[in-house]
């Protein structure tokens, strides 16, 4: 498909959408075979802090019961985009195999990898996710990728390796298996309620911090998908 937009008309479509565009990246013509041999520009979709969560709260898929809500109004929404803007829509879930978005990611905005292991942005911090991009076969102008140093460089605390009740995370890495037995017990009820205590620990982007009812949706969606649930 071949449409004719802009960066900044693609742009106002996502946010149109409810939801915020996350920077975007031209594909090097090495990865420009199999399904991506027709895509030049990639521009990513996804949520930062609160932003993006109303449009998915009173949608059908948060209320109808049925598994994967967010992926199945992910899905309806960016298709939606794709089809109006003469595009493709890839989304990070649904694999494997799996689209490299954390890769295309820190090539589109300023992020890098924090001692939790997650991408922390210099304004979001930990409070940002995506859930999905839109494939142009056109080489858009696209805005140059920011320089920004990574937050936690000059946070010698750390305080978010020191949070976590039942020491998930660590050098050796994040133990899943432990936070979702923590989750399932009655001393995980904060982080159900409130979200991941390590994650609310870090000090970076505590004004977009996920309300109380955006971080048990997650969190109970967490365990979920470790039961095999949606």
């Amino acid at each position: 498909m071949v449409s004719n937009n802009s960066f900044a008309q693609v742009g106002l479509a996502i946010r149109s959408a409810g939801l915020v565009p996350r920077g975007a990246l031209r594909l090097d013509e090495a990865e420009r075979h199999g399904p991506l041999a027709e895509c030049a520009t990639i521009v990513l979709i996804g949520v930062a802090g609160r932003q993006g969560w109303s449009a998915f709260a009173g949608s059908p898929e948060r209320l109808d019961g049925a598994p994967h809500p967010l992926d199945r109004w992910s899905q309806r929404v960016i298709g939606a985009l794709a089809k109006a803007l003469g595009c493709r829509a890839l989304y990070p879930f649904g694999g494997p195999p799996y689209w490299p978005f954390p890769r295309w990611a820190m090539r589109a905005e300023p992020l890098h990898v924090s001692p939790l292991g997650m991408l922390i942005h210099p304004d979001y911090g930990l409070w940002h996710s995506y859930r999905g991009a839109l494939a142009f076969s056109e080489a858009l102008q696209i805005p140059a990728l920011e320089s920004r140093p990574s937050p936690c460089e000059s946070c010698a605390a750390r305080p978010c390796l020191k949070a976590c009740p039942v020491g998930a995370f660590s050098s050796d890495g994040y133990d899943a298996a432990r936070c979702a037995a923590h989750l399932r017990s009655g001393t995980g009820r904060d982080c159900m309620e409130g979200g991941c205590l390590a994650r609310r620990a870090c000090p970076i982007g505590v004004e977009f911090a996920q309300s109380e009812e955006q971080a048990r949706f997650h969190m109970k969606a967490f365990l979920a998908a470790r039961e095999g649930g949606g």
